[in-house]
C-alpha cells in the first residue's frame, strides 16, 4: 500500500496517517479559545453489499471537550494530523456523542483487536489502523499487523508516523470482528467467507476467542451444509463448547447435516442428558444411520464407517453407475469408488469413478470392476483396519455383514483423524494468529 513521505500527500500517493499518532492530539475550532482532544475516528464498515476494494469512509470524529465526549461531524473536518486537528466550527457547537447504528469506532472497537486475513485464512491483530486522504474525505486504508506501532506509542508525537517496512494489509484484504460492537448492526459477510474451505474456517474459529468464533460460525450458518463442514472439522473441544448455548432442536438441525459417523462421534461427546433428545429429534433417514452407527465401538471398523456409499447391481450398465455417482446425495469423498454387488446384495467388487469414465457408457460395469479385494468385518479394530489400507494402499475400504453385503466405507481421512494426536492442528502451528 503506497504512503506518503513524512505524512504529506506526494504525487500519486495520498496522505496516509496511523490512528495510534492521532489519538490524544489536540483539536482546535474555526475560532475561540475552547481546546479538545480527539478521542477516536467513527468509519461506517458497510456490509455484505460493499464492492471488492472497497475502503469504509471516516463519518465522524470523538472529540473531548471540557470532559465530555463531543461529535464531529467529516464535513466539518478541515486538518487532520499529528500536530493537530482542525475543525470549520467552534468546538462550543459541536452535539454530545451518541453512537450511530451501522457504525464503529476505530480505535475503541477495533484497533489491537483480531482481523480474518482472507488471503491467508489466518487472524492477524490490528496494531494500529491506517487512514488515508482520497481528497473529499478520508477513508480506512488498511492495517498494520506489526509490533511497530506499538513501539511507535513510545516516541514522540512528531515521530508516530507508519513505517514503510511494516506489515501493511489494504483494507480489502481484512475482515473485522464486529460483534462486540453495540450499534454495528453488521456481521462478517457471508461472501467472503465462503471462499475460504472448511478446514481453514475451522483453524480460525479454532484460534479465536469464543465470541469470535461464534461470530463466524454465525456467517457460516447461512450455508448448512458449510456450517456442518466447519463443524466436522472442529476439534471435539470446540465441537462441544459451541454446541452447549444451542437448543436441542438447533443440535439436531446441524447433526442432520453432518456426516452420519461425524454426527454421531459428535454425539457420543456431548453430555448424556442430551444425547437422547437431541438424537430423537434429527430427522429420518438420518436418525437411522446415527442409530446403527452407536451400536459399534468407536474404534472399529463399524464405528469409523460412513454408511453413506454408491452402489450399482453387477448387471448395471457404465452409464447406470456413473448416474448413480451423478444424483447420490453422498458427500463427494463418498463418491469415488462404486462398489458393485451380486445376488442376495453380496458385495463383488468396486469400480473406480475413473476407470467409469475411461469405459464405453453402453458397457457393462463388470468391464470396470475389479473383483474381489480387500473387506473390512464392522468388529475389526482400529489396527487391522490401519494394516489393512497401507498394505493394499487403499483409499477407501469396504465394510461388509457376516453374509458379504455392503454396510459403509472407511475413507483414508477416517483413519488419519484416529491416528494424528489430539490437537495437532495447534501442535503443527496450524491454528496460531500471525
Amino acid at each position: 500500500m503506497e504512503r506518503a513521505e513524512d505524512g504529506q500527500g506526494g504525487q500519486g500517493a495520498p496522505e496516509v496517517l496511523g490512528l495510534a499518532g492521532l489519538i490524544g492530539t489536540e483539536v482546535t475550532g474555526a475560532s475561540g479559545p475552547v481546546e479538545g482532544r480527539l478521542m477516536d475516528v467513527i468509519a461506517r464498515l458497510g456490509g455484505e453489499g460493499s464492492s471488492p476494494g472497497w475502503h469504509p469512509r471516516v463519518t465522524g470524529l470523538v472529540v473531548s471537550v471540557d470532559g465530555g465526549d463531543k461529535f464531529a461531524h467529516a464535513y466539518q473536518l478541515s486538518e487532520l494530523g499529528y500536530e493537530r486537528t482542525k475543525l470549520k466550527v467552534d468546538l462550543a457547537s459541536l452535539g454530545p456523542f451518541v453512537r450511530r447504528p451501522g457504525e464503529v469506532l476505530l480505535a475503541r472497537d477495533l484497533r489491537s483487536r483480531h482481523l480474518i486475513n482472507l488471503a491467508t485464512g489466518r487472524l492477524v491483530r490490528a496494531n494500529d489502523i491506517l487512514l488515508a486522504n482520497a481528497g473529499t474525505s478520508w477513508q480506512v486504508a488498511g492495517v498494520d499487523t506489526s509490533s511497530r506501532p506499538v513501539l511507535r506509542r513510545l516516541l514522540p508525537r512528531k515521530l508516530r508516523r507508519p513505517d514503510s517496512e511494516d506489515r501493511v494489509l489494504d483494507w480489502s484484504e481484512v475482515e473485522p470482528f464486529v460483534s462486540h460492537v453495540p450499534t454495528a448492526r453488521l456481521q462478517i459477510p457471508f461472501r467472503k467467507l465462503r471462499r475460504l474451505h472448511p478446514a481453514v474456517l475451522a483453524d480460525l474459529v479454532e484460534a479465536a476467542s469464543h465470541e469470535e468464533g461464534e461470530e463466524i460460525i454465525k456467517a457460516v450458518s447461512a450455508d448448512r451444509e458449510l456450517e456442518a463442514d466447519v463443524f466436522e472439522e472442529l476439534d471435539t473441544e470446540h465441537q462441544v463448547e459451541f454446541l452447549r448455548s444451542r437448543s436441542d432442536e438447533e443440535a439436531a438441525r446441524l447433526l442432520s447435516a453432518m456426516g452420519p459417523d461425524d454426527a454421531v462421534d459428535l454425539l457420543t461427546e456431548l453430555d448424556q442428558e442430551r444425547r437422547l433428545p437431541i438424537l430423537e429429534k434429527v430427522p429420518e433417514p438420518a436418525q437411522a444411520k446415527m442409530r446403527a452407527l452407536l451400536s459399534y465401538n468407536p474404534e472399529t471398523a463399524g464405528g469409523l464407517m460412513n454408511p453413506d456409499f454408491v452402489s450399482v447391481a453387477s448387471s448395471a450398465s457404465v452409464s447406470d453407475a456413473l448416474e448413480a455417482v451423478r444424483t447420490s446425495t453422498s458427500p463427494p469423498e463418498a463418491c469415488a469408488v462404486v462398489f458393485v454387488t451380486g445376488e442376495g446384495g453380496r458385495l463383488e467388487g468396486t469400480a473406480l469413478v475413473v476407470d467409469l469414465l475411461r469405459s464405453q457408457p453402453g458397457a457393462s460395469v463388470a468391464a470396470a470392476t475389479r473383483e474381489g479385494g480387500v473387506t473390512l468385518s464392522p468388529d475389526a479394530d482400529i489396527h487391522e483396519v490401519i494394516r489393512k489400507m497401507t498394505d493394499y494402499n487403499l483409499a477407501v475400504a469396504p465394510v461388509v455383514d457376516a453374509a458379504g453385503r455392503m454396510i459403509g466405507q472407511i475413507t483414508v481421512d477416517d483413519v488419519l483423524e484416529m491416528v494424528l494426536p489430539s490437537g495437532w492442528r495447534r501442535q503443527y502451528g496450524m491454528v496460531a494468529p500471525e
